[in-house]
């Protein structure tokens, strides 16, 4: 063993020493053999710090036994919960050499180790690993607590990037879940340290400005303390006074929600009276003392003594006006609900005679994991089940009642519907009226503590949409989304089926393709949003089908050939013009460029076929006439009185009501343009059709396909052109 006998003794005392403080029984042999394997397992690793490895789980040990003390279990699966993880040595040795009680612990702080590495830390399927880990043994989380605040205090020797994620998951995932056991002192910490290396400008900002505050609030406490301490010395009561610690990331935060300066948040005083006795009726004595010298403010009055929070919290809270007219907040507790309210479940386990780890107090702890993840559906949004589970998590609580006086926690602005739910899945979901200490209200009415709620139900009411803008707990919220998703799915069935019922009756066959087709052109969302609407009759499926059973006649329809249209528009300026002759010379036109009147044209010589008109611009022309240039002879088409001419288009575009009104008025509505004809054939959501106008030249001609274009809908505009 790489280390000196009188280091490792001094190691091995401490921890010892420790333990034998803070621990109702300790099996000492069990923890030094515990140390021993750890050092032993850790000897060939070491920290970023350059310090040996095995003085990580040591100093873990040590949190464990010190901040939040449980038993020597817990002590010795904290010296070998990097064990499995990093080292040779598995699980099955573990298990044999230290029992299956620590084997077990070890195994589950290795699992939660792995959940966060290597994904997204807000992935809501990490919380529900944790919790689930949580169930089988509350001390797992313990100690991943412990090694996570060593972490957290040697975060310095990490890189930057490290630093920043491991922050933000502390931030994230540690801090709801310590707030929630109620480890109060370990929550504050991860959080100042989390705000560190998160934001360091405005941490040091903060912690200068708190330092150069401090003597100033320590000379006021002293001065609001002297008159209570004398009073509470007359009553006999055995008692600590002290100024309560503002933590840096919790003055920022309000800085930031309430857009105030350090100066305005800070203003604020805190004091705590710890009382060393098991008499609660000694903290409503403390209360009377300190209202006998201090004015109280009555809305800023709790009482977690009576009522205890979800998280075993117990405590008075007042808020009084202090010298010079300053509010300072007071908190009387007894000694054991301060080390409650400081360590959670950790004192809550320690203050049990006959400790398990499947004690039944224990199961208070846990028992709304199961809560939140019973009905949560593989389908249901990550980002919701987060939201809900975080809410849970950090919620402040109302108190309401039952007619019959049954005490019942809820988040703050919870409804009568959330009530319901929280009483059982049926009550909400028949719930069809509240009364509220006797009155009936609407059912989105906010509840507030001390409110005595009856719900009144029947068997036909069920859940509906509106409920989900205003219901607040997960249970809530999952049930009436189930419940939803549930009804809409019989809805778009029932839709489905009579769209299959009509189209077999109507003999239509419509593909995957074609559906998608007609939902575009419908302007339905999807296809659950289109059988939806044909289910609730908001469209009329009749309708539909006719019109569609028309589009595909109008489809059968003959479009105009381009040899038809060529005819048609030669045919309305005559023979076209050769060398200033137009009598008597055969003459064709060439099929490789198809010209028309308006086209500049130009003749070729051939043998056999007399001479082809081609367009000017015609590639085949270019390449004839470098071989012999003599055959080109210049023609013309005939004069016209109105000078105009034929042209032909092709349009495609999206079908839609008055598409074809659309192009009539383009064309009409430019120079008086006339149209000599107009065909259009659809296919489910889309047109093609051919235009034939009079039009005066090519620029002409330009400018109505520019317009056409423009319109909404239209996909291409082309000249007429043999395919």
């Amino acid at each position: 063993m790489k280390l000196t006998t009188s280091k490792y003794e001094k190691l091995r005392d401490n921890l010892l020493e420790t333990c034998r403080n803070n621990l109702p029984h300790v099996d000492e042999k069990l923890i030094v053999k515990g140390l021993e394997f750890a050092i032993e397992a850790h000897k060939n690793n070491t920290r970023a710090s350059g310090e040996p490895y095995y003085t990580h789980p040591y100093e873990v040990a040590l949190i464990v036994a010190k901040e939040f003390p449980l038993d020597d279990i817990t002590v010795v699966s904290t010296l070998l919960h990097d064990v499995v993880e990093d080292t040779e040595f598995d699980l099955d040795l573990i298990r044999r050499e230290f029992g299956k009680e620590v084997a077990d612990i070890v195994d589950g702080v290795t699992k939660i180790s792995g959940i966060f590495r290597g994904q997204e830390i807000k992935q809501a399927e990490n919380y529900r690993k944790m919790l689930l880990s949580m169930v089988k043994d509350i001390r797992i989380i313990l100690v991943k607590f412990a090694d996570r605040l060593h972490n957290m205090r040697t975060l310095e020797f990490v890189e930057p990037d490290k630093q920043r994620r491991i922050a933000q998951e502390t931030l994230e995932i540690y801090v709801p879940f310590a707030n929630r056991f109620g480890l109060a002192q370990v929550k504050w910490e991860f959080e100042d340290l989390s705000f560190k290396y998160l934001n360091k400008e405005a941490y040091e900002e903060v912690a200068k400005k708190i330092k150069s505050k401090r003597k100033e609030r320590e000379v006021y406490i002293k001065k609001f303390s002297e008159p209570l301490r004398k009073k509470l010395e007359e009553y006999n009561l055995d008692f600590e006074i002290s100024g309560r610690a503002k933590h840096l990331y919790s003055i920022y935060r309000k800085m930031i929600r309430r857009n105030k300066p350090f100066e305005e948040i800070y203003d604020l005083f805190a004091v705590r009276v710890i009382l060393n006795t098991e008499d609660k009726n000694d903290c409503y004595t403390t209360l009377g003392v300190v209202n006998q010298f201090y004015m109280p403010i009555p809305d800023r009055f709790k009482d977690y003594i009576s009522i205890p929070k979800s998280n075993n919290y117990q405590s008075i809270h007042t808020t009084v006006v202090g010298l010079d007219g300053r509010l300072v907040e007071v908190q009387i507790r007894t000694a054991r609900m301060h080390e409650v309210a400081e360590k959670g479940v950790a004192a809550h386990w320690r203050y049990k005679e006959n400790m398990t780890a499947t004690d039944k107090d224990l199961e208070n702890w846990v028992n709304w994991i199961r809560e939140i993840f019973d009905s949560a559906t593989k389908d249901e949004a990550r980002k919701e089940l987060l939201e809900s589970f975080k809410l849970n998590l950090y919620q402040y609580e109302i108190y309401v009642f039952t007619p019959k006086g049954e005490l019942r926690r809820l988040p703050a602005n919870s409804t009568p519907v959330d009530f319901a739910f929280d009483i059982h899945s049926k009550v909400g979901f028949h719930c069809i009226g509240a009364k509220v200490n006797g009155k009936i209200i609407p059912l989105d009415t906010i509840l507030h503590s001390g409110d005595q709620v009856e719900i009144i139900s029947s068997k036909n009411q069920h859940p509906n949409k509106n409920w989900m803008k205003f219901v607040i707990t997960h249970k809530a919220k999952t049930a009436v989304r189930k419940w939803i998703n549930k009804e809409e799915d019989e809805i778009v069935e029932a839709g489905k089926a009579l769209w299959q019922k009509r189209t077999k009756k109507m003999k239509l066959s419509f593909s995957e393709n074609d559906i998608n087709k007609l939902i575009t052109k419908l302007k339905f969302d999807n296809i659950r949003h289109f059988y939806k609407s044909l289910a609730q009759g908001k469209i009329n499926i009749d309708e539909i089908l006719t019109a569609t059973t028309t589009h595909k006649e109008k489809g059968q329809v003959p479009e105009l050939k381009f040899e038809k249209f060529t005819s048609l528009a030669r045919g309305q300026r005559g023979s076209v013009i050769v060398d200033g002759d137009n009598k008597g010379i055969f003459y064709a036109y060439a099929k490789c460029c198809n010209p028309i009147p308006g086209d500049p044209i130009i003749g070729f010589i051939t043998i056999g076929e007399g001479i082809k008109i081609h367009r000017k611009t015609c590639t085949d022309l270019l390449n004839l006439s470098k071989d012999d240039s003599s055959k080109l002879v210049p023609v013309q088409w005939p004069a016209s009185e109105d000078s105009l001419f034929v042209a032909g288009l092709t349009v495609k575009g999206e079908d839609a009501p008055g598409i074809l009104n659309d192009i009539s008025h383009a064309i009409v509505t430019y120079q008086n343009t006339n149209i000599k004809s107009i065909n259009i054939s659809t296919n489910v959501s889309t047109f093609e059709g051919s235009v034939t106008v009079y039009i005066q030249n090519l620029e002409h001609l330009s400018r109505l396909v520019e317009r056409l274009k423009k319109l909404k809908g239209i996909y291409s505009v082309e000249r007429f052109e043999q395919s």
